[in-house]
């Protein structure tokens, strides 16, 4: 059993959350269901539905109230005269703080003086407190900060969480965490802590080395921990003025910056009853707007993997160069012993250059972590409240050889659950798909990031937009992508504009003011639409469709009545690879050729949503809107014979996979945009617009083979000549790395970016073969397409229903394949020269001849 879009169902944020199942494999497609809810000691069932749905079912029984827990279990029938599956395992859903009358906290911070233009100490909060000698029943810890923070009550850590509360539009949306405590308190005396750090709330942020104080001067805690005894008594530990604040072992610490700790400085005893008073002086209080405050609607940001170094060096001055084999993003654990005082500073690095850390492309984010051993012998020590980009890693003040289990690489990424996979009999295109899965993961930090390690790491709009089929393939995305959407609506200018990143803080005067651009504000209408065909939630449709709405209305004004977006400041087909290094929207394609695609793109989208969401006159209005735009487009950028205004391969990719062309003309495009790619040899010759799109468009006009060679190319620039200079994730540019070996010279370049991966969801869908036909994947097409030198692939996607899967191999008069088709689906298979066929749940081998 599952909860809305969340992991578990611990603090949910709504009374009424939805429910979904997946049915046991074995048992069939489900026909009926029935749930069984208890709650107060009394079990409400539902009795049976005759019903296949399992997906975000709507809650049976009456709305839980703020605190209330309740145990779910399902089953279903897979026949009418069968009998009922066993009950699923009960799930515990319990609803958190849902008015803002519930909240008695404050929050609280250090109360002394700060320059707030100047890098800051942080501090720690505590309060001592005595629960009641008698059984506890439950214990809630309710808690965020204007910062970040890490809680400890009794010396233990509370939850496992990074950065927490995340990065959300703090003055209207300020995340709250629920966890249970229970098993930490004990009768009598108690103390309840936290770490604080600045974060995105007042750290220094942005561009050019950030800008502090972006959402306010103060760093406080705001906690709520109740105490339920068996009894039914409570007990309230609130953060109010008897807290106390005290300066942290943490000296500076800056998500850019990296952090400086001072283990002298810090008494492990600090959150537990026996810690001393000393220094601990009375906290600053301050308002509290607990309207703002909301519970989680995604996984939060946790350390999923660890890597240890394939390789230490030594230099000749005593430094140790650490690699750890692939680019990621996190912090290092290292675990050191030294004299008092001896300090250790850790640099990092996406690559080397000459042998040493690049640190040309992090620009003002210094990326320094510094540990001042206590020298009280073996110190294991990892930074808290920053996280870096990188592959190497180098150490100073260490002055014996490191042992390499004495530092691990700690990989730090909002904890989604994995949903896809693919892998083929091509190494080059395996080590891709992997780089792909690598940046998606060291960006989707709390919010989809267009990079991890410099002076910038924001939620650029474009780059999701593009980047959603992917990304919603690979993982489960739909919480934290719902939730940072909900951000972009909350942004969005009054006349419909779409900001170039949410959230917004200050920017350089090219993004000053804001100003509307296609693909970026796109978003809006785009990506709702890939959330609901990949998760079936018309909800997330229905809660953007304001915002998409107000975003092509605008646009629709700004056109005017001749339907062609042609005016004002626009990306067109961002990094295309003929642009300069110090102009990255001078690419080949027309720039409003590109935004009028666009256009017509969003509001046919729009229809679709609208259509789907049962609102009748926009689905009408704005398939009226797409078609005089589609016409517009085909009378002004395309030319009788096929051909476009701008003869490149994004403006061909574009018209053709946005439908943009009439029937006598998609095919000369398809043919002319083969040429292109030919005459280029098969190297890339597209920016952030076309790339997604370009092999689609190849392969819907018949020339799969060029598509083929486009992706296994290998000379730059080409995905797979990033993988042949080494890679292991997703480069900006085509040419990050040249192929001298040298940087790119612009001062843009990162060595992950998400946005050319996008390419991964044609080889899930083409290659691969499996393919997404209705929302929530409730059809599926198996259609692999081989080519190239590729002689068989792997796909398997975990849909809403269960796992589909797919192996084909080629034969030498044929295809094999084994599918899978979850339950509650239905499949079409269509191999290599055989008829489509349909195909029920379970899995099914086929061996298809080759017709004589």
């Amino acid at each position: 059993m599952r909860f809305e879009h969340l992991p578990d169902g611990l603090g949910i944020g709504i009374g009424t959350p939805r429910l979904s199942w997946n049915p046991a494999a074995e048992a069939g497609n489900q026909l009926a269901y029935e749930v069984e809810v208890e709650r107060r000691g009394h079990a409400y069932r539902t009795g049976r539905i005759t019903d296949a749905d399992h997906l975000l079912v709507a809650w049976p029984d009456a709305p839980l109230a703020s605190r209330e827990p309740a145990v779910v279990r399902v089953r279903t029938w897979s026949a009418i005269d069968s009998e009922p599956s066993a009950w699923s395992e009960p799930s515990s859903v319990e609803a958190g703080l849902l008015a803002p009358g519930d909240w008695s906290a404050v929050p609280v911070g250090a109360d002394w003086e700060e320059d707030p233009a100047a890098e800051r100490r942080p501090a720690r909060v505590c309060k001592h407190f005595r629960a009641d000698d008698k059984p506890i029943e439950r214990a809630r810890l309710y808690i965020t900060a204007h910062g970040l923070y890490e809680a400890e009550i009794n010396g233990a850590r509370v939850g496992d969480e990074a950065l927490a509360p995340g990065w959300t539009v703090y003055p209207h949306r300020l995340r709250y965490r629920t966890h249970d405590v229970t098993s930490l308190l004990t009768p009598g005396g108690n103390t309840i802590g936290a770490w604080l750090g600045d974060g995105w709330y007042r750290g220094k942020y942005g561009f050019d080395g950030g800008t502090r104080n972006i959402y306010g001067t103060d760093q406080s805690l705001i906690a709520q921990l109740e105490i339920t005894y068996i009894d039914g008594t409570t007990t309230v530990i609130a953060t109010d003025h008897t807290w106390t604040a005290a300066p942290s072992p943490i000296l500076t610490s800056g998500l850019y910056e990296g952090e400086t700790f001072d283990a002298r400085l810090d008494d492990p005893r600090w959150s537990t009853s026996s810690a001393a008073p000393d220094g601990w002086t009375p906290v600053r209080t301050a308002t509290r707007d607990t309207q703002t405050l909301v519970a989680p609607e995604g996984p939060p940001v946790r350390c999923t993997q660890e890597v240890h170094p394939v390789s230490i060096t030594r230099t000749a001055d005593g430094r140790h160069l650490l690699d750890f084999g692939q680019n990621l993003v996190g912090r290092l654990r290292i675990t050191a012993d030294g004299a008092a005082g001896t300090t250790l500073t850790l640099r990092h690095a996406e690559v080397l250059q000459d042998g040493e850390l690049a640190t040309r492309p992090l620009r003002e984010a210094h990326s320094t972590d510094t540990l001042v051993l206590p020298g009280t012998g073996p110190y294991t020590w990892e930074p808290r409240f920053t996280l870096h980009g990188f592959r190497y890693a180098e150490i100073t003040g260490h002055q014996d050889d490191l042992d390499p289990q004495a530092v691990t690489a700690r990989v730090y990424h909002t904890d989604m659950r994995r949903t896809g996979w693919f892998e083929c009999s091509d190494p080059l295109v395996n080590r891709l798909h992997d780089n792909v899965l690598w940046s998606m993961r060291g960006n989707f930090v709390d919010i989809p990031t267009d990079c991890p390690q410099r002076d910038e790491r924001l939620g650029w709009t474009g780059d999701i937009q593009v980047f959603a089929p992917t990304a919603s393939f690979l993982y489960d995305c739909a919480g934290m992508l719902n939730s940072w959407l909900a951000d972009v609506a909350l942004e969005q200018l009054p006349d419909g504009t779409i900001p170039w990143y949410v959230p917004v803080i200050p920017g350089e005067p090219m993004w000053t003011p804001i100003q509307p651009g296609a693909a970026w504000g796109d978003v809006a209408t785009l990506t709702p639409w890939t959330l609901y065909q990949r998760f079936g939630d018309i909800e997330l449709l229905r809660r953007h469709y304001s915002m998409g709405k107000a975003w092509v209305d605008l646009v629709e004004d700004l056109a005017g009545p001749d339907r062609l977006w042609d005016t004002g400041f626009q990306l067109g087909d961002w990094l295309d690879p003929s642009a300069p290094p110090d102009d990255p929207a001078a690419g080949r394609t027309d720039r409003y050729l590109v935004a009028t695609a666009y256009f017509a793109h969003s509001a046919r989208h729009l229809s679709k949503a609208a259509r789907e969401l049962g609102n009748t006159h926009d689905a009408i209005r704005y398939t009226a809107l797409a078609d005089e735009i589609t016409t517009a487009f085909q009378d002004h950028y395309v030319l009788t014979d096929g051909r476009m205004t701008s003869d490149s391969p994004t403006a061909y990719a574009l018209a053709i996979t946005f439908d943009l062309l009439d029937a006598g003309r998609r095919q000369a495009a398809g043919d002319r945009l083969a040429e292109l790619v030919d005459h280029d040899d098969a190297r890339i010759a597209t920016g952030f617009v076309g790339t997604p799109l370009i092999c689609d468009a190849l392969t819907d006009t018949g020339h799969l083979d060029t598509a083929y060679r486009l992706l296994l190319q290998t000379d730059c620039p080409s995905w797979l000549y990033t993988v042949t200079m080494g890679a292991t994730t997703i480069w900006e540019r085509w040419d990050s790395l040249r192929p001298d070996g040298t940087l790119n010279p612009g001062g843009m370049t990162s060595f992950n970016h998400y946005a050319l991966g996008a390419v991964a969801d044609w080889l899930h869908r083409v290659v691969g073969g499996i393919e997404v036909t209705a929302p929530g994947a409730q059809t599926l097409t198996f259609r692999p397409r081989p080519g190239g030198s590729i002689t068989w692939a792997r796909t398997r996607y975990a849909t809403p229903h269960g796992t589909a899967s797919l192996f084909w191999e080629t034969t030498p008069d044929g295809i094999k394949a084994e599918i899978t088709v979850p339950p509650n689906c239905t499949a079409l298979v269509e191999l290599p020269g055989q008829q489509p066929g349909e195909l029920t749940a379970g899995t099914h081998f086929i061996d298809a001849k080759r017709s004589p």
